[in-house]
């Protein structure tokens, strides 16, 4: 079979990938839609990709496809499920470069950071749920009842471009451990991850029809998808606007909705903490993947009297950041997503400094010498307070906010007043004392002491970052239903 990626043509000095096909019923087949959409390269504003976008008569075949594949695939066995996780790794293993080098052009995350990170938390993924379904039960007798645990049914998933391959996997490897079928919406900013991972899929040998792919964009293919009758579950990750649209969509039919959404997370420095090392650290936190995660920890939360200190640490992380070409094995941060994205952050650069924060570091505008593309200065403010934009909105940028705090109570208010509730961070010598102010902040996650993301670990949020949990057994369970099959146990 000749991959639709592979086909490559010239423009100008530079080579293009073509991605104008779906993958559908196990096969991949011309769009439906006409319309055809550059896929840019942040890093130069280079188009590096073509795709078309889909219509409803795209969305109509693939949930055909997905509904017809359903009932086969729904009763495999544990055993089946398991081989072909295991062969779905074999595949992805084989093209860790590949997926890194198209994460890097199309979203521009650092080569260093897409082969470490981006693409290995895809990979992670896909071994959770492996292993996951390894020790899962799907039956549990309660006295002459049979409780069985079985897949959703047929999954929309909606995925977005700041983290694609962990998106895409989060999602579709649990789902196929369940049973499910799914048509999956990658963002159409980053698509070409997605299209290597369809590939992957195919020559692990996924049944016809269980995996489908339409490139489209949200207010037709994700709409389409989002109301669709013989959809049973909707899993989406972006802003929490859209979330929102997807589940008045949804709500048509009352399908299952599952919604990963976004966050202004509150990162508290306790006064026993060691500055030095958590402040640089906290700073060059929310720098990594260019401040492009939900989960970044943008706020941070500081004891009034130890606020100088403090942004002469800051100051000095952020003017440390290397910011530059993403293909280049030193940079630490490249480019946002888009020239949307771009001028997004600058306009709120520039609200927090006519709302009065003070600037001390990066500001409005492109870092010197890299006019070219959509480069941010990584910039930190002090002074904020909670009614600012900054301290208010997600930027989904490169952007610090310090906020001081006058004791924990004050911190733990500060921390919870918001419409967001995704993650959030704890720092202290002390554990205990960590601990006890973890528990009070009403946020799905929290970070004590820098402990990494744990992929086994639900992951999801309070009030508007979101509804239901993705990763690990929690992440799985989204795509299964319940049933009580009563009288099924003969009486003692």
């Amino acid at each position: 079979m000749v991959f639709p990626y592979k086909k490559q043509k010239m423009m100008g000095d530079r080579f293009m990938h073509n991605l104008q096909k779906f993958y559908v019923d196990g096969q991949w087949v011309e769009p439906q839609g006409a319309e055809i959409l550059d896929v840019l390269n942040p890093a130069n504003d280079q188009v590096v990709s073509q795709i078309r976008l889909g219509n409803r008569d795209d969305v109509e075949t693939a949930v055909a496809a997905a509904v017809n594949a359903f009932p086969a695939f729904s009763q495999t066995t544990k055993e089946e499920r398991i081989a072909l996780l295991e062969r779905i790794i074999e595949g992805y293993s084989a093209r860790l470069e590949d997926l890194a080098r198209a994460t890097t052009e199309e979203m521009g995350a650092p080569i260093g950071f897409s082969r470490q990170m981006q693409v290995m938390a895809g990979l992670g993924h896909i071994k959770v749920a492996l292993s996951i379904l390894k020790k899962t039960d799907f039956t549990e007798v309660m006295g002459t009842t049979t409780v069985v645990k079985e897949p959703v049914g047929v999954c929309a998933m909606i995925t977005p471009w700041n983290w694609p391959l962990n998106q895409i996997t989060c999602k579709v490897a649990p789902a196929i451990a369940a049973g499910c079928t799914m048509v999956l919406k990658p963002s159409e900013v980053a698509p070409r991850t997605a299209h290597i991972f369809a590939e992957i899929l195919h020559e692990a040998g996924v049944p016809k029809g269980v995996f489908n792919l339409v490139d489209g964009d949200g207010p037709t293919v994700g709409a389409a998808l989002s109301e669709h009758p013989q959809i049973d579950m909707v899993s989406f990750t972006g802003s929490t606007e859209a979330g929102k649209k997807v589940s008045i969509a949804a709500a048509g039919n009352l399908k299952k909705v599952s919604l990963e959404l976004g966050g202004k997370s509150a990162n508290i420095i306790l006064d026993d903490a060691d500055f030095a090392k958590v402040i640089k650290r906290s700073v060059r936190g929310v720098m990594t993947n260019t401040g492009q995660s939900c989960n970044a920890q943008t706020r941070l939360l500081v004891p009034e009297d130890r606020l100088a200190e403090t942004i002469e640490i800051a100051k000095a992380s952020a003017e440390s950041v290397r910011t530059g070409d993403p293909m280049a094995e030193d940079t630490a941060m490249g480019p946002v997503v888009s020239k949307l994205q771009w001028q997004r952050v600058q306009a709120l650069i520039q609200k927090g400094i006519d709302e009065g924060a003070e600037l001390i570091a990066g500001g409005v505008g492109s870092p010197e010498g890299l006019e070219t593309g959509c480069f941010v200065k990584p910039t930190v403010f002090a002074g904020v307070t909670p009614e600012m934009s900054i301290a208010r909105e997600e930027i989904f940028g490169p952007v610090v906010s310090i906020m001081t705090y006058k004791d924990e109570d004050d911190a733990v208010a500060i921390a919870n007043n918001h419409i967001y509730g995704l993650s959030g961070g704890v720092y202290s010598a002390d554990l205990e004392r960590a601990n006890a102010v973890a528990a009070r902040m009403r946020t799905g996650m929290v970070h004590i002491n820098g402990a990494p993301a744990d992929a086994k670990a639900p992951f999801g949020g309070y009030r508007q970052s979101g509804t239901g949990r993705e990763w690990g057994r929690y992440g799985m369970e989204e795509f299964m239903e319940t049933k009580s099959m009563m009288g099924s146990i003969p009486k003692a």
